[in-house]
């Protein structure tokens, strides 16, 4: 497989560069080191990156709405959003939108180039808590930002089986641990994982988990 590209935006140039270096010495291609939203847009259409390391707080056009427009055009490329802050309210509405799912600004140099190529496989970056809680604070919330794109709400095409997986995955499990818990191998995980994307047409896992929060499938502190 190819070294994944990327772009970065960010409106710091020390983050920037930074995390231009980690991922060069990691030997991902960056293609693009842009400082605003709109910058990032233009960028992605040239350049059709793999993954997009998308600042939430730029000026001029937030990283929020690029991040929409980016994914509203069907770009193939994969958006984690970065931020400072491990709460922040706009990050629902990214994932909602697409987003494969983000990490704080201090994420460890091993932490980021492992996100960059587990987001390009089009797996979700939904492991570390901090992820699950976001979901679990803004789900249900009526003030909630609304999503870009909205997504499939009936889950009657989808097996028991299926729902069982779902119900997992919204808490955040990897494949290993689905595969563990419910007695199959990874590769029998990953065509149930396949199928309920396919069947709620959904871009990815992080979709996945919004629409199991959305449709009350599981609810915010449910232990599942």
């Amino acid at each position: 497989m190819t070294a994944p590209r990327v772009v970065i935006a960010d409106d710091q140039a020390l983050v920037r560069t930074g995390f231009g270096m980690i991922l060069t010495a990691a030997g991902i291609d960056v293609v693009a080191e842009v400082e605003d939203g709109a910058r990032a847009v233009e960028a992605v259409r040239a350049l059709r990156p793999d993954v997009v390391l998308m600042d939430i707080q730029m000026p001029g056009l937030d990283g929020l709405t690029a991040t929409r427009r980016i994914l509203s055009a069907g770009t193939p490329s994969r958006v984690i959003m970065l931020t400072t802050f491990d709460l922040d309210r706009y990050v629902y509405a990214a994932l909602a939108a697409g987003a494969s799912g983000f990490l704080l600004k201090d994420v460890s140099p091993e932490h980021l180039a492992a996100a960059v190529r587990l987001v390009r496989t089009g797996d979700a970056l939904l492991a570390p808590s901090i992820t699950r809680r976001l979901v679990e604070r803004f789900a249900t919330r009526a003030d909630a930002a609304e999503p870009a794109t909205a997504l499939h709400r009936d889950l009657t095409p989808l097996t028991t089986r299926e729902l069982e997986v779902l119900r997992l995955l919204a808490r955040g499990r990897t494949n290993a641990e689905l595969a563990a818990h419910l007695h199959l191998s990874e590769a029998t995980v990953k065509t149930h994982v396949a199928r309920i994307l396919s069947k709620l047409d959904l871009r990815d896992r992080a979709q996945a988990i919004i629409v199991a929060y959305e449709t009350g499938l599981i609810t915010p502190g449910h232990s599942g």
